[in-house]
């Protein structure tokens, strides 16, 4: 039983880096965008791509970050 809670305890605390992590970085995208719009640099296009690439990428590696550490279903 005390194994079970130590790994108990472990995934919680892996779960919890993890979901610090996804808040920094979504924080972080949205500070660039309003860093973005008080320089006035959305008007160019070349800046509001870079930002939708950027986004577009931080998305993926989220995505694919969760879905590596989603356990599959157990099979019936």
């Amino acid at each position: 039983m005390a194994a079970d809670f130590a790994a108990l305890e472990a995934e919680v605390a892996r779960v919890s880096d993890v979901n610090a992590s996804a808040i920094a970085l979504l924080n972080g995208i949205a500070q660039r965008i309003t860093d973005a719009v008080a320089a006035d640099n959305l008007a160019d296009n070349t800046e509001t791509a870079k930002l939708a690439a950027d986004l577009q990428s931080q998305s993926d590696a989220l995505a694919a970050a969760v879905t590596a550490n989603t356990p599959s279903a157990p099979t019936p």
